[in-house]
Order: structure tokens, then C-alpha cells, then sequence
């Protein structure tokens, strides 16, 4: 493709006719979805977000969901993981209790996640990704940050439109649908990506930066949460175009660190690389209950059950995790947390759980519990994981019967075989 020609113009996403039109629509196809910026073809940094993850991979497997409120997530007691959008329109949000979101939603379908199949998909986008660059930075397992710089002579393509034609294939082959964002540095393509959801694809360009910024919330800077938002309101600061006319050296005086951060990001200066090594600091699974529960054992099943949720993630993404983490939420919604750090990396449910059952023992009291997490992080993917303990002769056997059940799961479903902890669980159901 001669870049030069086509600076500026613009081209369909539906069918990739080039366009140098000023139509709403393609010449070609009639699509509505043309896509026009003057840095479009300039332009490298991606974001891609698939469009409500879960539910669209519920609705791919039962097409007789398609028009249907779809929420993942369960249990009176526990919360929405995500909702598909037409249970959007209706007010159901991701982390809203479930009670409230069948309030807002009552006709919706409540699905439990199945965490096995989506990992399963958001690999096989990834591979997708990969084939396209090296530099992929996966940020969660349905988002990346992509960096095709250098990539136009390999695809003979600008980088826009070899992310619409992604796009394209993802939907077609993995069934589901991504949003795209496109700019000149992480920060803006992730903005971006969430502009015009879902099967969106947004530009934001250098020379449009600043005037885009200038009107919106301080809460679109990352890092910016609702308890530093407040201290940036009773500063007087509420838009990111107030942080735009501040001197940088104040700002850091005021907030420290961060106060750089906010005078960088507020006038689009984002000097951070898509780093293939920045992928998730940590993995970990929780379960909300239905009713409080104060009795170890009870909590210990349930951690059993969590913990090879979280060491099947971890093979499944070839790496391991040298410290694990324990977290509990009180009855009255106090948190606790607890860690301890391992003599070596796991990817073993045996090391972990056993690991969290130590820590879980120290909190079981008799306090009531309405929430329990395991999750393991310091992850590594080239580090030797689980060499054989000398001061447990018994860890092998038990990783090699951990094998052997993945083994049988793998062939037969993951209820096939179960632990003494975990059974216990099925039968309560």
C-alpha cells in the first residue's frame, strides 16, 4: 500500500473499499461503518476490548439468546462479572449486586461464568493478535494493547486497516465482536476503544489531542479513582482541560508522583511502550456466598474449588506464580487480605490451596465470612515452577494425581472427578 497516497483517506470496515469520499456511506457496500481520520494511516498503538466478553461468548454457544438480557454472574449475594448490552440499556452494570441488576432487569437470563471456556476463546484472540505483531501486551484475557510499527511492509497494509481486517476475523471465526481503538500512544488508544462500543473503531490523532482532552472528567486519566477524584474536586479541579493549564512542578507538588502523571496524560504525552512482558501482575478466583459462612471447613472447600480455578489459568497461560494471596471479606464488608511468598514458583491447585489453607487458619476464628478469593501473584513464564519438595515426600504424589485429574477433566469435563473438598461442595448444590 503507498502510504503517501492514501494519507488521509479513509476506507470501510465492512468490506475495506479505500474511500476518499466525504459520503456517510460506502460507495461499494452502502455500509455506514466508513472510517476517516487524517492520521489514519499514520498511526500504530491499538487497544482491543472485546465487546461484553462472557456474555457475547454465552450468546455465540445459545443463539437463542441473541435478543435476549444476558447477565454472567450469580447468586442473590453476588455480583454482575458482565452483562451483555442489551442488558445494558436496562441499567445492569459489571461489579453491580445481583439482586439490583434482576431489579433493573428482571426478563434477564442469568448465566454462571465458566472461566475455562472464556480463557480458552481470549487465547485463541490472542494467537490472532500475535500472528500480526510481537509486541502484544495483554492487559486482561479479553483486552491487549497491540504496537504495529513496522509492520506495514509484512501485511502490505497501514496498521488501521490491518486491525479492521482483525476485527473482521475474530467475528467471523471466534464468533464474537472486539471494539478497536487507534492512536499514538497507549493511553489514548484506550480511551479510544471505548468511545463507540460495540464492533467500534475509534482514531484519536496527535494533532486532535489536546481539544479532545480538554472537556472531559479527571476519571478518564488512569489511576484516577473516585477517593483521588474527590481530592482533586475540593482542589477545584474537575476536567482534565483545569490540569491542562497547570504547571507541571505544581501539580507534583500538590499530588507527588502522580501529579506528573496528571500533567503528562492531561496533554496526551504518553511515553509507555507495549511491553509483551507487562501482562497480568497476578491470577486469582473468588466466589461470593449466598449466606455468610463462619465454619474453616466450609471455607476450606470452597478454597479448594478456587484454587484449581486459578492453577488451571495458570497452565493454561504457560506461566506460574511465586506468592499467594488469601482474601476474605467480612459479614459487615471489612477486607482481608494475607500473603505469603513461596520457595519457588506454582502452577500446582495442591500448593496453592494448601498454601491458602495455612493462611485461612490463622483468620478462621469464627468470624462470618461473605466472601473468599485465592489467587497467586510475582508471575513468570520462563521460571522453573514445582521441583520436587524434600521436605514433603508426599508433594509429588499428590502433583502427579493432580496431573492425572486434569488428565480425566480435560477428556471428560471438569465434574468428572473431584476432590474429597470439592465433592462435598457438588452435593450441597
Amino acid at each position: 500500500m503507498d502510504q503517501e497516497a492514501h494519507a488521509g483517506a479513509g476506507f470501510c470496515r465492512d468490506c475495506l473499499t479505500p474511500d476518499v469520499r466525504t459520503m456517510p456511506r460506502c460507495a461499494a457496500c452502502g455500509s455506514p461503518r466508513v472510517l476517516r481520520h487524517p492520521e489514519l494511516h499514520r498511526l500504530t498503538i491499538a487497544h482491543i476490548d472485546c465487546d461484553a466478553f462472557y456474555a457475547s461468548v454465552e450468546k455465540r454457544d445459545r443463539p437463542e439468546l441473541a435478543d435476549v438480557p444476558v447477565i454472567i454472574g450469580g447468586g442473590k449475594r453476588g455480583v454482575v462479572s458482565t452483562a451483555c448490552y442489551i442488558a445494558r440499556i436496562h441499567g445492569v452494570r459489571s461489579a453491580m449486586p445481583m439482586f439490583k441488576a434482576l431489579e433493573a432487569c428482571p426478563q434477564a437470563v442469568v448465566i454462571k461464568p465458566d472461566m475455562e471456556k472464556y480463557v480458552a476463546v481470549g487465547r485463541q484472540i490472542r494467537a490472532m493478535m500475535r500472528a500480526l505483531t510481537p509486541l502484544v501486551q495483554p492487559l486482561s484475557i479479553d483486552e491487549a494493547f497491540l504496537d504495529l510499527g513496522g509492520t506495514e511492509r509484512l501485511h502490505r497494509d497501514s496498521a488501521a486497516r490491518t486491525l479492521a481486517k482483525l476485527a473482521r476475523q475474530v467475528e467471523r471465526e471466534i464468533g464474537v465482536t472486539v471494539s478497536v481503538g487507534l492512536s499514538y500512544c497507549k493511553f489514548l488508544a484506550k480511551v479510544a476503544s471505548d468511545l463507540q462500543k460495540p464492533r467500534g473503531f475509534s482514531v484519536i490523532g496527535e494533532a486532535e489531542a489536546l481539544a479532545f482532552l480538554r472537556d472531559r472528567p479527571v476519571t478518564l486519566i488512569w489511576g484516577v479513582g473516585k477517593a483521588f477524584a474527590e481530592t482533586l474536586a475540593r482542589d477545584g479541579i474537575r476536567t482534565i482541560g483545569q490540569l491542562q493549564q497547570m504547571d507541571e512542578s505544581d501539580l507534583m507538588r500538590r499530588y507527588g508522583t502522580m501529579g506528573k502523571r496528571l500533567s503528562q496524560l492531561s496533554r496526551g504525552r504518553d511515553s509507555r511502550a507495549v511491553d509483551p512482558e507487562g501482562e497480568a501482575k497476578s491470577v486469582s478466583s473468588e466466589t461470593t456466598f449466598h449466606d455468610d459462612i463462619h465454619d474453616r471447613d466450609a471455607l476450606a472447600a470452597h478454597l479448594r474449588r478456587l484454587s484449581e480455578k486459578v492453577a488451571l489459568r495458570l497452565r493454561s497461560s504457560g506461566i506460574a506464580g511465586q506468592t499467594v494471596v488469601l482474601k476474605l471479606k467480612t459479614a459487615d464488608f471489612r477486607s482481608r487480605t494475607r500473603n505469603r511468598r513461596l520457595d519457588s514458583p506454582t502452577r500446582l491447585a495442591d500448593r496453592i490451596f494448601r498454601t491458602g489453607l495455612s493462611l485461612l487458619d490463622r483468620e478462621a476464628d469464627g468470624t462470618a465470612f461473605r466472601l473468599i478469593g485465592i489467587g497467586v501473584s510475582d508471575l513468570s513464564g520462563d521460571a522453573p515452577s514445582d521441583p520436587p519438595d524434600l521436605l514433603d515426600p508426599q508433594a509429588e504424589r499428590r502433583a502427579r494425581a493432580e496431573a492425572a485429574m486434569d488428565s480425566v477433566r480435560d477428556r471428560f469435563g471438569r465434574g468428572s472427578v473431584e476432590t474429597g473438598y470439592t465433592f462435598s461442595l457438588d452435593r450441597k448444590r
